[in-house]
């Protein structure tokens, strides 16, 4: 006998919709495993606009051909800029200032090319402005047009999705998105530990029947309600049959975001004052990547299939590492003789920490403390109040000195420049027990510095802020990311406050 479990759309919600009850079986003869959905492009249609706008702007160039760079410069602008990334409802207005300030960064780069190469040949201010224009209106009108059909299609054919979350908070957001048609999502289930009675679609609190609703019902989108880092396995899952997935933030009101209350806007981008430490005069938070709505609420894109430690980032820390530890040789020659003389042999101390994934490695570092015995070199979480630290010690941790030889473990590909700092595995076991999250920051190589380490989060700090900004570091991950926080790393040393 087949049995299907099937529930009535949330409370306040329209039954002249017309949406379908929810099976959680699939239907028969059906395999087993998550069905891959078919991957659309969202980004083809906004890449051949683009293209079309160049020709379009090409009787304006003096050869055609500069039509090549001209449309590399723009279409890696436009990448870099994340303009051909699938959005949650699409707008072309949101994206003009951006189109058209790469498309002006894009002529004026070329003209400079040009003028470099053949000065004779140099574009006149006439022939760039009508270049511009010529371009920006047509690359417009494309990315108008994509933008209006997709939209029109999310509204006559949604997309099926999943709300993950706790029961109460995922009906309301599902009863949201049911209300919003416009959207382009319709809810189809709940996923959800805490099944609850009455009305709303139904709860699906086990795997198998969460294989079922996506393999019934075609699910094409999830939307998070809870931490993400809490779900990873689950959500890898779905992103590998298909699903795009959202993090939906349902509690916060939106004026604590967008208001003075909350968040602060910044040249468009905006900064959550509330969730950075400042400690006296402290610095403008690290900025975040501007969020978008679905139905009303705040919600980001997730991307599970993210490659962390890119190779622009390894080549970077090899580079950067080999060229710091060349010039700092002078500087660690000298720490190691003032060490051995003042403080007798085992310069170099040596730590086990926990890596990428998990894996232990070696951590180096200048020794300026000697524990009573190995358990507690292991177990002490911090010895920066030890009187009997002689001044020369204490001078190397205040000026972070010690810290030269992670060079070396930076140049070996046990760590990175830039990361979560590597804990040992006493803390790591229990650090990852009691704050959710904490296990996501081995997705990444661990770094001699870090977001955490720049907002002041360092030594006896929040370790539930510390997981916070490692996480929101490596989702946001980018070089020139990076680049900043090494140069206010830098800028940090110059005035040092001990740990």
């Amino acid at each position: 006998m087949t049995v299907e479990r099937t529930a009535s759309p949330p409370a306040a919600q329209p039954s002249e919709h017309g949406f379908r009850p929810v099976s959680v079986l699939p239907p028969r003869g059906a395999p087993g495993g998550y069905r891959t959905a078919a991957r659309d492009l969202p980004a083809l249609p906004l890449l051949i606009a683009d293209a079309t706008a160049v020709l379009t702007a090409t009787p304006a160039l003096p050869h055609p051909l500069l039509t090549a760079p001209l449309l590399l410069a723009v279409l890696l602008l436009n990448a870099h800029a994340s303009l051909y990334r699938p959005v949650a409802v699409p707008a072309v207005m949101e994206e003009i200032p951006a189109v058209c300030a790469r498309i002006t960064v894009s002529w004026c780069a070329l003209a400079a090319l040009v003028a470099a190469l053949s000065p004779t040949h140099a574009l006149s201010v006439r022939t760039l402005l009508t270049g511009c224009a010529l371009q920006a209106a047509a690359s417009c009108t494309g990315r108008g047009a994509v933008h209006c059909r997709r939209r029109r299609t999310l509204a006559c054919h949604p997309a099926a999705a999943l709300v993950v979350g706790p029961a109460g908070t995922a009906q309301r957001v599902a009863a949201a998105l049911l209300r919003r048609t416009g959207c382009g999502l319709r809810p189809v289930g709940i996923v959800a530990d805490d099944a609850t009675d009455g009305e709303g679609l139904p709860v699906l609190s086990t795997q198998e029947e969460v294989q079922r609703a996506v393999i019934q019902n075609g699910v094409r989108a999830v939307l998070v309600v809870r931490p993400a880092s809490e779900l990873g396995p689950q959500l890898g899952e779905l992103a590998e049959a298909g699903c795009a997935l959202w993090e939906v933030d349902a509690d916060v009101p939106a004026y604590d975001r967008a208001g003075s209350t909350g968040y602060q806007d910044v040249g468009g981008t905006a900064f959550d004052l509330s969730e950075v430490p400042f400690h006296g005069k402290g610095r403008a938070p690290w900025p975040c990547p501007a969020r978008e709505r679905i139905a009303g609420f705040s919600c980001r894109r997730l991307d599970t299939g993210r490659c962390y430690d890119s190779p622009a980032k390894r080549v970077f820390d090899v580079l950067v590492s080999g060229v710091l530890l060349v010039l700092a040789a002078p500087v660690l020659l000298a720490c190691a003789v003032v060490l051995r003389v003042s403080e007798g042999p085992g310069v170099v101390f040596r730590q086990e920490r926990v890596g990428k994934d998990g894996r232990p490695f070696t951590l180096l570092k200048f020794r300026t403390y000697r524990p009573a015995d190995v358990h507690e070199a292991a177990t002490r979480w911090s010895v920066a109040g030890e009187r009997s630290m002689s001044p020369i010690c204490r001078f190397l941790r205040r000026s972070s000195l010690d810290e030269l030889p992670q060079l070396w473990n930076v140049l070996r590909g046990d760590m990175s420049l830039v990361g979560p700092r590597p804990e040992r595995p006493y803390f790591v076991a229990g650090f990852s027990q009691t704050h959710p999250g904490y296990t996501a920051r081995h997705r990444m190589r661990t770094g001699i510095t870090g977001l955490a380490q720049i907002l002041g989060l360092r030594g006896d700090t929040s370790i539930e802020d510390r997981v916070r900004f490692d996480n929101a570091y490596i989702d946001d991950w980018s070089l020139w990311q990076d680049i900043c926080i090494l140069l206010r790393t830098a800028a940090a040393l110059m005035r040092p406050t001990g740990r």
